[in-house]
């Protein structure tokens, strides 16, 4: 390492960035916000860059080695990252002259002053759930785990995405943990980390959904679920010690939520989520949520649950080759959507779509099913909301849905909770599966298609637009050949502008 660099001040350059305004002192890193200048000093803008922020670490005689290599650490993954859930990566500069990250600066609060109201609206929380699990599964998918997440590491952009900050703790699957390497101490901040962590393990990204329960849990109650530990001795507590249930603090919290919550903070990571998205699609269809003896609590655990947890924490090490990696978690944890016709499609089509998805579903034990029907309605004027016998079309369509799915449920007892059912209202039945794939973060979508070429004319083409929009993997089904009946149907039917129900081809 060469000497220690001289303090920064306003108006120096650094390897062609100028230091307008320093934003931040902290006790690990200060940051600058600078701008790009020529040789001459001359602002030199790149095109399409956005506005820019130096971190520049505290690298003093005797500083916590931990600082040196937490930057080291976010030097290295940082440029590996990509999308609006992390900030852009610019430019780094090394211990030889000047150690920085020059980033995306993300203009606004962290998340952290909002600890200072909460408890907050039952509603806020939700949200907040919903967009930090939508970022932390785009993170996972990206082989990383935070492992840091708290209020002070989230930001939200304009459109409300939320935006995880600092990895100098991260672990990346696919490089040197250069914290493991160099440290035999848990590594984190004492309220969020997980109890793998407390037991050495950064390879789960289920931690980073430990810490979100956390977060949930303070925002709804006011209240740290395991306090503030500063000791590893206080820290193991959380092995065997559960949290007060936050409806025993709170008696408007919802069942629902509560279940949520302390699902995520379950000791066992097998026990919890297994996956962001999968989390983030319960907070975003709360009546869905199957309620267990968790959404029943009112107090911790016996003094008899506790002793035994102890006693089984007493030599609970797990060894990190048994750990999952993020890319292993996700693999056998997708979330499968299931697009159906319930109301058009032939019988043969929807028994071939069902047996389709109960084969997929089935070499994917920890899979959620998603199943979605689209009721179209007309893009102008008001359409009908109920048939000839004044039922409702929506409920009509939905016990449809539920109606085909329950084969599959009963075959693969997915009565866990695994299985969710949505009827989507839409002028554009594509629009709207891709939209909500898009939302809920779906890994592959299964649909069904006519496969008459009269039909698809007639119909339009509804899997060919899914399958060209979406970002995950699709299947589409065909029923091994038309009816006679449907070719003659279909040309009666009304062309592709024309309000109608969802039918896919």
């Amino acid at each position: 390492m060469g000497g220690l660099a001289p303090p920064l001040e306003k108006g120096a350059v650094v390897e062609g960035f100028l230091l307008e305004k320093r934003m931040h002192q902290g006790g690990m890193a200060s940051m600058w916000r600078v701008s790009r200048v020529d040789a001459e000093g001359n602002p030199a803008p790149v095109a399409d860059e956005p506005p820019l922020i130096m971190k520049v670490p505290r690298i003093k005689g005797g500083e916590d080695p931990a600082t040196i290599v937490g930057y080291e650490v976010e030097q290295m993954i940082m440029p590996a990252l990509t999308g609006q859930h992390v900030p852009r990566y610019v430019a780094r500069g090394d211990f030889t002259r000047q150690p920085f990250i020059v980033m995306e600066h993300i203009a606004g609060d962290t998340l952290r002053p909002r600890l200072e109201h909460a408890p907050l609206a039952l509603d806020e929380v939700a949200e907040i759930g919903i967009r930090v699990a939508t970022a932390l599964h785009d993170l996972h998918r990206q082989h990383v785990v935070h492992l840091d997440i708290k209020p002070s590491n989230i930001m939200f952009r304009p459109d409300g995405a939320a935006v995880l900050v600092d990895y100098g703790l991260s672990r990346h699957e696919h490089l040197p943990d250069l914290l493991e390497e160099e440290f035999s101490l848990p590594m984190g901040t004492g309220p969020y980390m997980s109890p793998e962590q407390v037991q050495f393990i950064r390879n789960d990204p289920r931690s980073d959904l430990f810490a979100l329960g956390v977060m949930l849990y303070h925002f709804t109650t006011g209240e740290r679920p395991f306090g503030a530990p500063t000791s590893v001795r206080g820290l193991r507590k959380r092995l065997w010690i559960d949290p007060v249930p936050p409806r025993a603090l709170r008696p408007d919290c919802p069942p629902w939520l509560q279940e949520v919550i302390l699902k995520c903070l379950e000791v066992q990571p097998d026990k919890r989520y297994q996956t962001a998205a999968q989390l983030a699609l319960d907070l975003q269809q709360p009546d869905q949520i199957v309620l267990t003896r968790r959404a029943e609590r009112i107090a911790r655990s016996s003094q008899w649950t506790r002793l035994k947890r102890w006693f089984f924490a007493l030599g609970a090490e797990p060894a990190e080759a048994v750990a999952p990696t993020a890319t292993e978690v996700l693999n056998r944890s997708s979330i499968i959507m299931a697009a159906v016709d319930v109301d058009n499609a032939s019988p043969e089509l929807l028994d071939q779509l069902r047996e389709t998805v109960r084969r997929i579903v089935l070499t994917e034990p920890g899979a959620r099913l998603a199943c979605v029907s689209v009721m179209r309605i007309a893009r102008i004027g008001t359409d009908a909301l109920t048939d000839h016998t004044g039922k409702s079309l929506h409920v009509k369509q939905l016990v449809g849905l539920k109606h085909w799915a329950r084969p599959i449920s009963k075959s693969l007892n997915l009565e866990d909770g695994r299985l969710t059912f949505h009827v989507l209202e839409a002028p554009d039945p594509a629009d709207a599966l891709v939209d909500f794939a898009r939302r809920n973060q779906v890994d592959h979508i299964v649909m069904g298609a006519r496969g008459n070429s009269l039909l698809r004319r007639y119909l339009g083409s509804v899997s060919s637009t899914v399958v060209a929009e979406s970002l995950c993997t699709v299947t589409v089904v065909r029923a091994t050949a038309p009816t006679e009946t449907e070719a003659s149907e279909a040309a009666r039917k009304p062309a592709p502008d024309t309000p109608s129900d969802f039918a896919p081809s």
